[in-house]
């Protein structure tokens, strides 16, 4: 392989909404598409060969060889693709085989490749021939996207689109039984603004009882409720929620007692353990308190083990008795 070489452009990004947009909130008219359940990656095909870049710019061209490989041979010199990278295991996604490949060197990335092999969901062109196509409207852009993908075999696969919101709305209920996080809305109209939230995006979300047997923050001023479900005869820490509001805070603190007896979690966690809190370098300390319920939403991203994406308090629950709490309870 070459030496390292630059990502070409930013990536676009997105802003949450709370509800899927009417079909004229973006100029040009919405067109919707599926929230992958994935690793964001841009790909370019040169005569120097394939490469793959993370959104952020890291090369993943020996991570994902089946990718690189399909980019080399099926598209022309000159392509640069905006997509997502995912893996499909029995009907559904599997966000942690993407997670299994990170750190892995040519000869474990070829085995993996192997044996749980990724896909890529294009759902963008930023280039065509060495031509800058970003300044396009989406529409122009998606066309030549379709024009592109018209001779694609997988693992190259063109991700869908429509500007029928009733259609949306189904995708948005039906897809996400195969861990399709929601969906994504541009404008027909605008340009690829790289860089910018110019994107819509809303997560389907479901609310879940959990177990909040820890904080962050203190007794009396916690910042975040440290989740925890019964998972293989433990209670496991799954995920965090988002930083509490004034008004959650002041709801919590009447409820937050210290453990009555031995309890199940350390009061340093490293962030290495508990991925949930791997935005933090430094080794984390939990105010531990005596179990009791909370109510919480969460999207899809569940791992079947825990939450890759903070949660959000709904409401606490003290009625409950924390073991009637069931993994099972979480939507799948």
């Amino acid at each position: 392989m070459a030496g390292a070489k630059a990502m070409p452009y930013d990536v676009a990004l997105a802003r949450v909404v709370e509800q899927i947009p009417a079909p004229g909130a973006l100029e040009g008219g919405c067109r919707y598409e599926p929230k992958w359940d994935g690793y964001r990656a841009i790909v370019s095909s040169s005569d120097d060969g394939a490469r793959i870049w993370s959104r952020r710019g890291t090369d993943l061209t020996a991570t994902f060889p089946e990718i690189a490989g399909a980019v080399a041979e099926q598209l022309a010199p000159g392509v640069v693709l905006d997509g997502e990278l995912v893996v499909w295991e029995s009907g559904r996604l599997a966000f942690e085989a993407l997670q299994e490949r990170m750190g892995r060197g040519p000869r474990t990335a070829a085995a993996a490749a192997r044996a749980r092999p990724a896909s890529l969901a294009a759902f963008d062109v930023l280039a065509i021939a060495d031509r800058d196509v970003r300044p396009e409207p989406f529409d122009v852009r998606r066309a030549l996207l379709v024009e592109l993908a018209s001779s694609w075999r997988p693992p190259l696969n063109l991700s869908p689109v429509t500007d029928d919101v009733d259609e949306a709305r189904e995708w948005f209920e039906t897809y996400v039984a195969v861990g399709v996080e929601g969906l994504v809305v541009k404008g027909g109209a605008e340009p690829y603004r790289g860089g910018e939230r110019s994107w819509l995006k809303v997560k389907h979300r479901s609310t879940v009882d959990v177990v909040c047997a820890a904080v962050t923050g203190s007794m009396s001023q916690p910042q975040e409720i440290v989740a925890g479900l019964p998972i293989d005869g433990d209670l496991r820490i799954v995920g965090r929620t988002t930083p509490l509001t004034p008004g959650a805070r002041r709801r919590l603190v009447p409820l937050l007692r210290r453990p009555m007896g031995e309890h199940p979690w350390p009061a340093r966690i490293s962030p290495g353990t508990f991925g949930r809190f791997n935005a933090r370098t430094a080794p984390i300390d939990l105010t531990l308190v005596e179990p009791f319920v909370v109510e919480v939403s969460a999207d899809v991203a569940w791992s079947g083990k825990s939450w890759r994406h903070p949660l959000r308090l709904v409401r606490l629950r003290p009625e409950m008795d924390p073991d009637e709490v069931e993994p099972g309870d979480v939507a799948r």
